[in-house]
């Protein structure tokens, strides 16, 4: 979290003078309720790659749900996902080009905590190669392939991924507030991995010790000569927190979680009204007047 942080609107926030990387969540944050890409965000993006300031979705969603923006990628075609526990090539049709995982006798360690700490919690396992739940867990249509099966099943060595790694592990009440729920689970088992939650429902998204948005974000910046000064990130739920608090600049969204409004040195309009654009094409207009200044 930054402190004594006063959260400004996106008039008064100033971004970084030569910004090199955006990083932005899609769900309520790029995308619009409807799960779309406005055209002034289309062309927010484009512009900002054209001026050579490189662009990274950085999302809770694995790689084979990124239908939504493949087509606006541009440059490198990289995306940061599973929150942080895996980055895809979007070029490539969502290929994984590395992951970090959660072992998967700590994730059945956590499941085993979790059901004494709150009893009534069903869990789902996202692999590398798609996601499996229990029968309490509520389905995934959009996987109609996935195996329903108790977790100490799932998260097995030889089902249903022979060793295929695990990216996150999903767990879900019926009954707890969500914050409560994300609370509870951290003061029972944080130690041995990373808690977080981005519904509006009490599920709680469980990856590896150290595994964030931010950190999986600061090696791909580190492997191309980025600081955190350089960076804007703009997210909406906690577990945009840690890259909104890594960043030297970021935006919460109108519609964000008080712990992401928290964490961020500004904040934009709704992702509903295009916050992300609206920064972005100030930040150009910016680097444009400062180009001018010269």
């Amino acid at each position: 979290m930054r402190e004594n942080v006063r959260v400004t609107t996106v008039i008064e926030q100033s971004a970084p003078v030569a910004p090199r990387l955006i990083a932005t969540d899609l769900d309520g944050t790029l995308l619009r309720d409807d799960k779309t890409v406005s055209d002034r965000t289309v062309r927010a993006l484009a512009a900002a790659e054209e001026a050579g300031v490189e662009v990274f979705f950085v999302t809770g969603r694995p790689a084979r749900w990124m239908g939504v923006v493949s087509d606006h990628v541009h440059g490198h075609g990289l995306a940061i996902c599973a929150n942080g526990a895996a980055v895809a090539d979007l070029h490539a049709g969502g290929r994984l080009l590395k992951v970090r995982g959660l072992e998967r006798e700590t994730a059945l360690d956590v499941v085993h905590t979790l059901r004494d700490a709150a009893p009534g919690t069903s869990f789902a396992v996202e692999l590398a190669t798609g996601i499996h739940y229990e029968p309490a867990y509520p389905p995934f249509y959009l996987d109609p392939g996935a195996t329903v099966a108790v977790a100490e099943k799932l998260l097995h060595e030889e089902t249903p991924g022979d060793g295929v790694p695990v990216l996150k592990l999903l767990a879900r009440h019926g009954e707890l507030d969500p914050d409560e729920f994300l609370a509870l689970a951290r003061a029972a088992a944080g130690e041995r991995a990373t808690f977080t939650r981005s519904s509006p429902t009490a599920l709680i998204e469980i990856s590896g010790p150290g595994v964030s948005k931010a950190s999986t974000l600061e090696l791909c910046c580190a492997e191309r000569g980025i600081t955190a000064a350089e960076v804007v990130a703009f997210g909406d739920m906690p577990n945009d927190v840690e890259m909104l608090s890594w960043a030297g600049s970021s935006y919460a969204m109108g519609n964000a979680h008080p712990a992401a409004l928290a964490a961020a040195s500004g904040r934009t309009i709704t992702n509903n009204e295009d916050g992300v654009a609206v920064v972005i094409e100030r930040i150009l207009a910016d680097r444009t007047g400062s180009l001018a200044g010269r």
